[in-house]
């Protein structure tokens, strides 16, 4: 643990068939009772809990087996149209590591965890200026880029967390980016991605 990690106890751990980037948005979709117990929680005192990428194991039945990197998710909306069914709009908030972990008896996983440092904003390097230029043009093409709002073209970081998201990246790169404490080892991700998919111009 370096001298910028913040330890936090006992946050409710939700291991996903998918990942979430910090400022990223995650729609869920709650069925399992030890779920809907944790958002009932988390949405009573404000409290976030930790999405992580599934390692081993499905997100329903047994507890599965997370990633160690996630990332701390806050319920921003909710609704309820089917009864026992709770959808909920959550933010990314910081990434953080799992020191230790436990499961209670209902199946809810609730580790002890390390925040990690966010990195000071930096700008695109010559080599990675391109990518900058494709994120404008993905989100030109939403029908509502309101939830990338406000637009940070030149934070490096964010720029890689926000392709991170909409590209149709294998889930083990995404985790590599989240998982990278320098900002150019996240872009290189993508920037190998974009590469072996025949999508890159000689000249990037």
């Amino acid at each position: 643990m370096t001298t910028e990690d913040q330890l936090i106890r006992d946050v409710p751990l939700f291991p996903l068939g998918t990942l979430l980037f910090p400022e990223g948005n995650l729609p869920l979709r709650i069925f399992e009772q030890r779920y809907m117990d944790m958002a009932k929680v988390c949405l009573k005192d404000d409290k976030p809990f930790g999405v992580c990428l599934i390692a081993g194991g499905r997100e329903t039945g047994a507890p599965a087996i997370p990633h160690e990197i996630g990332t701390l998710a806050r319920i921003r909306d909710w609704d309820m149209q089917q009864l026992g069914v709770l959808m909920v709009q959550c933010r990314g908030e910081q990434r953080f590591r799992i020191v230790s972990r436990r499961t209670e008896s209902s199946g809810l996983q609730r580790g002890d965890i390390a925040l990690l440092a966010a990195t000071e904003p930096a700008l695109l390097s010559a080599r990675h200026k391109f990518l900058a230029e494709l994120l404008m043009r993905v989100i030109e093409n939403l029908e509502d880029p309101t939830p990338f709002q406000p637009y940070r073209f030149d934070d490096a970081e964010w720029v890689a967390y926000r392709l991170g998201e909409m590209l149709p990246m294998p889930l083990p790169s995404k985790q590599k980016i989240l998982e990278a404490n320098d900002v150019c080892s996240k872009l290189d991700v993508i920037h190998q991605f974009l590469q072996d998919q025949g999508l890159l111009n000689t000249s990037n």
